[in-house]
């Protein structure tokens, strides 16, 4: 398997230092907007960009990024940062969904960035929904296409073939075996693509048990390739305003011990086992309470919220929903939790991690490597291990849990700054394109 030799980028290390040493914090706001303006000059561009408009006089490489659709998960949000912090000079971004625009549709228009919907329905084959793609990528004319997720490598390896689109690259993000977890179509989609990773130009992974996993479903392993996950570092970093910003909204006094997770619900996800271990330390420390953010985590939910109501924690547990400060809310906490009982590289570790708050994780994916020596790996689905490692960690001085956080941060900055990722990235499409160029002189 070869994996990309990334450049190091020393200069990212010692503005963050010299940043945090000073007190500074850059808002999530700030951070956006800044991302945005920057990436609407580097690409002249506005909103209102038309397909394949200005490129006949455009030397740059244009690379398509062919997704499901842009919602807030991790595999989207990755494909976002990426796409911003790449280099607009050299590169052209340019983003096809499958079905209609998600949240980060527009937050990438307002950064210039090209985004198509083809409109398709979730979980059904269209022939109009092809049609659409071949005409995008004609008049697109990509150097390389880059497809994110099973159904659009499989649509994206077939239409870009129609078209001839020099270089296809597929990106995969899981590392679960048990295809019986997933719909009869998505098997038979994932069947049907290791069956044909040998025509891609590579595919990414974004850890080493998703590189074994599709192993062992039978992909090219000459093809795979590791690219871990990466955060950005600005964005994601220690906040005592968060603190006791978060503490206030939430009604909770300065030293209430707060204990989050970040995952839309979903049986992956496995919120049982968190609110079952939440209500083990709920017993143990009256002052803990828990944070849980993302899609589907409101008492609307009545699955989840009879999950509270049966664990006795409805009073403890803090539910907000879809929320756009993350990096606000995970710089609140005392320690962070995984629950899940399957992940290839959690993104919500990392970002916890960058934010010097110490982790709680299942032994999913690479989550165990991730952590290294500044958190805690304990069995998926077990509530008792998990509810151990949080009063672990909650037992803890607050000056013993920020040594941690400070060890997980500079392993972040070390090995999983966002810059170092798209490096990668970029590495591939620029030695793609010159072997295109090559083999057209």
């Amino acid at each position: 398997m070869w994996r990309p030799e990334c450049k190091r980028t020393l200069k990212i290390e010692a503005d963050l230092g010299a940043s945090e040493n000073t007190g500074m914090r850059v808002t999530h706001n700030e951070l956006r907007a800044s991302s945005f303006q920057s990436g609407a000059r580097a690409l002249g561009m506005s909103k209102q960009t038309q397909v394949g408009e200005g490129h006949q006089s455009d030397s740059r490489m244009v690379v398509v990024h062919l997704i499901t659709c842009l919602l807030c998960g991790g595999s989207e949000k990755q494909l976002q940062q990426v796409i911003l912090a790449s280099d607009h000079e050299r590169f052209r971004h340019i983003v096809i969904q499958l079905r209609e625009d998600g949240p980060l549709a527009p937050e990438l228009r307002a950064a210039g960035i090209e985004v198509h919907s083809l409109g398709m329905r979730p979980g059904f084959p269209s022939l109009i929904g092809m049609m659409r793609l071949v005409h995008l990528l004609r008049n697109c004319k990509p150097d390389l296409l880059h497809c994110w997720l099973y159904h659009a490598c499989l649509m994206g390896l077939i239409g870009g073939s129609l078209v001839g689109v020099p270089r296809i690259l597929w990106g995969l993000r899981t590392a679960h075996l048990g295809l019986r977890d997933f719909t009869f179509m998505t098997r038979c989609v994932i069947r049907l693509c290791a069956s044909l990773s040998g025509f891609t130009e590579g595919i990414v992974v974004n850890s080493e048990a998703s590189a074994l996993v599709h192993r062992q479903l039978g992909y090219s392993e000459k093809r795979l390739r590791v690219i871990p996950n990466g955060v950005d570092l600005k964005l994601f970093s220690p906040d005592s305003h968060a603190r006791a910003s978060v503490r206030e909204e939430l009604g909770l006094s300065e030293n209430a011990l707060l204990v989050g997770m970040v995952a839309r619900f979903d049986p992956m996800k496995d919120h049982g086992t968190f609110v079952h271990a939440a209500s083990i330390v709920a017993k143990q420390y009256p002052n803990a309470h828990f944070l849980l953010a993302g899609e589907g985590i409101a008492m609307e939910n009545t699955q989840l919220a009879r999950m509270l109501d049966q664990n006795g924690v409805r009073q403890k547990c803090h539910l907000l929903g879809q929320r756009f400060d993350i990096a606000r809310l995970t710089a609140a906490l005392d320690v962070a939790c995984l629950s899940s009982w399957t992940e290839s590289s959690p993104n919500v570790v990392i970002e916890a991690m960058a934010s010097a708050v110490p982790c709680v994780v299942t032994d999913v994916g690479d989550a165990a490597l991730l952590v290294g020596e500044s958190g805690k790996v304990v069995p998926p689905r077990n509530p008792q291990a998990l509810a151990e490692s949080m009063t672990t960690l909650i037992a803890l001085a607050a000056a013993e849990r920020r040594t941690l956080g400070q060890m997980a941060r500079k392993r972040v900055v070390s090995e999983f700054a966002l810059q170092r990722t798209v490096e990668c990235y970029e590495g591939i499409y620029s030695d793609s394109f010159a072997r295109v160029e090559a083999k057209s002189v």
